[in-house]
């Protein structure tokens, strides 16, 4: 695919976008985000219908040119190419990494999970183009079950994966702990509050930018 995956991925939760100014909200944010960087996002709404859900990812594609940046839709790889979108993160109960990958082609960005304690038996053979890990840190984002790994965890994993995998390293990724993960084994941090809960998301992601190296 020859896309270089970001030190941060951005993963923009529905629950952070406001009741009131809501289309405002996400074209100033698409804006702010691309002109602070920004190479790929992943815009998660598990909630919504699916004609707001598509309302939001156009208003996010028209902030956000294909040229510039890369838009990931979890779950939903059916509205993928009626969105404009770049790929989608699939996991359990979703589309498996193949069904996405027979849907969309192999230009389009396919994740899914990888792993926690260890990695999932045989997970490397999907064809997939990057595996979430994690959660490293308690997340307040996501509902998981999964015990965090810590920054050893994230060492194991990639000790089972080998160099060559591309592994995200997911939940609670802060300023303070950014850039331990990535040395620990990670090429990229996905961050959902970490970026979206201050009230400056485009700055909070330069810095986060800064920090992971």
């Amino acid at each position: 695919m020859g896309f270089l995956f970001p030190r941060v991925y951005p993963i923009l939760d529905s629950s952070f976008i406001p009741a009131q100014g809501r289309e405002l909200w996400l074209q100033h944010l698409g804006q702010s985000l691309t002109d602070a960087g920004v190479t790929l996002l992943e815009y998660r709404n598990k909630v919504d219908a699916d004609d707001r859900i598509l309302a939001d990812c156009a208003i996010l594609r028209d902030a956000m040119p294909p040229g510039h940046v890369r838009l990931i839709l979890d779950d939903r790889a059916d509205l993928v190419l009626t969105a404009g979108f770049d790929g989608v993160h699939v996991d359990a109960g979703d589309p498996s990494p193949a069904e996405a990958r027979l849907l969309l082609g192999p230009n389009y960005i396919i994740g899914t999970f990888g792993g926690a304690e260890n990695l999932l038996p045989g997970i490397l053979k999907e064809p997939a183009d990057y595996f979430a890990i994690g959660p490293v840190f308690p997340t307040t984002t996501k509902d998981t079950i999964k015990k965090p790994i810590g920054f050893d965890g994230v060492a194991r994993l990639r000790s089972q994966a080998g160099p060559d995998p591309t592994l995200v390293a997911v939940a609670g990724i802060t300023l303070s702990n950014a850039a331990e993960v990535i040395a620990s084994g990670a090429n990229t941090v996905a961050v959902s509050a970490g970026i979206f809960s201050h009230p400056h998301p485009a700055k909070q992601f330069r810095l986060l930018l800064d920090f992971a190296g």
